[in-house]
């Protein structure tokens, strides 16, 4: 059984380890001490319900509903975009300002940014509920698949809340200005880029439907 968890563990860290567009967002968080044991716990959450609903058997919906895909597609595309610019603007702004900006967030909107960081791309479907349910599908049982599950599940758990409790140690890097312009530029350019590379995964969609 320990076997089961652990190819589930470890397949989970092949797909996660990227610097994806919610990893910037969960290092963010964890960087600015902004509700970030709640940023990593919700993200963490999302994974393990993806997941789950993935081994549990439904991994072909993108597959029978390619608009869906689409259309989670476009969505994310816009969103990603629209953050990438406003860590651009953040990066001409004073530290202090900054700073400010991130401690006045409110709850609402760090648990509906995180909700979109984490359900917004397509490509965490694809990694979760296709990759993932469609590997534990090799396990006859459905015990195995769960628990196979709940080793990719985790994986998330231990990466989201290593991310930012690592990344609130560094803390005093919000005092230095010139670092945090340079992680907010640096940042908002992986950003556009993700939203880019999104675009164009969209359109190979799309053509390939029409």
């Amino acid at each position: 059984m320990i076997d089961v968890f652990l190819q589930g563990f470890f397949l989970q860290a092949s797909l996660i380890l990227a610097l994806g567009g919610q990893n910037i967002f969960v290092l963010n968080s964890g960087l600015y001490r902004q509700r970030h044991l709640l940023v990593a716990l919700l993200s963490s959450i999302c994974d393990m319900t993806l997941i789950l609903v993935g081994v549990l058997g439904v991994a072909t919906i993108f597959v029978q509903i390619p608009l869906l895909k689409i259309t989670f597609g476009v969505i994310g595309v816009g969103f990603l975009c629209y953050y990438g610019i406003t860590k651009l603007k953040e990066a001409w702004q004073a530290s202090s300002n900054i700073e400010n900006k991130f401690i006045a967030t409110s709850l609402k909107q760090t648990i509906l940014t995180t909700l979109a960081f984490s359900l917004l791309n397509p490509h965490v479907y694809l990694d979760t509920i296709v990759l993932v349910g469609g590997y534990s599908a090799k396990f006859q049982e459905l015990f195995s698949r769960f628990l196979f599950g709940i080793g990719a599940s985790a994986f998330s758990f231990v990466w989201f809340f290593g991310l930012v409790l690592l990344a609130s140690a560094g803390n005093k890097l919000v005092h230095n200005q010139k670092m945090m312009k340079s992680i907010s530029a640096f940042s908002g350019l992986i950003l556009l880029w993700l939203s880019y590379k999104l675009g164009m995964d969209v359109f190979e969609w799309i053509e390939a439907i029409y």
